[in-house]
């Protein structure tokens, strides 16, 4: 995506997620005032925890989902791995993702070059969420995946897990390129399933001129598949973060009855030709939103996401809204103010 998240991957087409580490100031602790990109959300117990991007993956935690406070970031120093796997890797983490499974919590992230698909997902656990507890440690499992410039036509970065009905684990990212992939992990979520299994979920068209190594114009990204009764819905984001008041971000959806897919829209149109239908856009006061993760807390669906503040310089900053379901499609239940 070019998304700010993605500062230093967008970093060849635009620099804007300068805004993610600043300072947090506890008398602006309210909705949509903490400046992140790319956020999820999960709740331990009372608490509520922010994973996004940032230096060593930035962390937030709240009692309410209002009051944020910064907690440490995940990683002191950059994985050893990635500052291997990936040249000029220093610690900037994008697009963390998080969920819980067999006593652990997982955090998928991606590291990635400047504007190219020469990037790697990696996966660390912990045992607990809660950094006053004596069992906090997070433990790094090192690489998932690997995309390489002239190899693979696909970018891994953007992940997200999900299980399908029988339990199985998943796990969609990607990025530009030739679209969204999803591809199954094995029992640990730490590697993928043999033999591979691997699926094209949604896709732009994308300029056939331009070098493989190269994002493009097919600008689709940061996927969340989320189950709700019998249908997996596919969340995509459309066009382009990053850029300020310029941004163009917006969220995008279709489902399918199989986690794989096909994805189709509201049309019939599948995903991975181009279809979507549209769940939230920008307006006059938020130029863009996008990269979003939807959450369950006590029977209410929640859209997380970050937008850019019209009114603050196009500043990237934290949204929380309530998800309806009608006729079977998401819909935001307050539109954007």
């Amino acid at each position: 995506m070019l998304n700010a998240k993605k500062i230093c991957k967008k970093a060849a087409l635009v620099f804007f997620c300068f805004y993610i580490n600043a300072p947090v100031s506890l008398a602006q602790n309210i909705p949509g005032v903490i400046s992140v990109h790319d956020p999820v959300i999960i709740r331990q117990d009372s608490t509520y925890y922010i994973f996004c991007t940032g230096m060593g993956i930035t962390v937030y935690s709240s009692r309410d989902m209002k009051n944020w406070q910064q907690q440490p970031p995940v990683f002191a120093k950059a994985p050893e791995w990635a500052v291997k796997a990936i040249p000029h890797f220093r610690g900037h983490i994008w697009a963390p993702d998080i969920s819980y499974h067999n006593g652990l919590y997982y955090l998928f992230y991606a590291v990635s070059a400047f504007g190219k698909n020469t990037s790697a997902i990696g996966v660390a656990t912990n045992k607990t969420l809660d950094i006053h507890s004596p069992a906090f440690t997070w433990e790094d499992h090192g690489q998932v995946i690997q995309s390489v410039p002239g190899r693979d036509m696909w970018n891994a970065i953007d992940p997200n897990i999900i299980t399908d009905e029988k339990n199985v684990p998943w796990m969609v990212f990607g990025s530009f390129w030739n679209g969204i992939k999803i591809v199954k992990l094995d029992s640990t979520l730490l590697a993928v399933a043999r033999p591979e299994q691997w699926y094209t979920v949604a896709a732009r068209a994308r300029n056939a001129v331009l070098p493989d190594s190269v994002a493009g114009d097919a600008a689709i990204e940061g996927p969340f598949v989320f189950k709700k009764d019998k249908y997996y819905y596919l969340f995509v984001s459309f066009d382009y973060c990053c850029r300020g008041e310029k941004s163009t971000y917006k969220m995008m959806v279709g489902r399918s009855e199989n986690v794989y897919g096909p994805y189709v829209d509201r049309d019939g149109v599948p995903m991975n030709l181009g279809g979507g239908s549209l769940v939230l856009e920008g307006n006059k006061n938020w130029n863009g939103v996008g990269h979003n993760a939807v959450a369950n807390f006590d029977g209410t669906d929640y859209l997380v996401f970050h937008g850019y503040d019209a009114q603050d310089n196009g500043k990237s900053k934290l949204r929380i809204e309530k998800l309806l379901w009608i006729n079977g499609w998401p819909v935001v239940q307050q539109r954007l103010e």
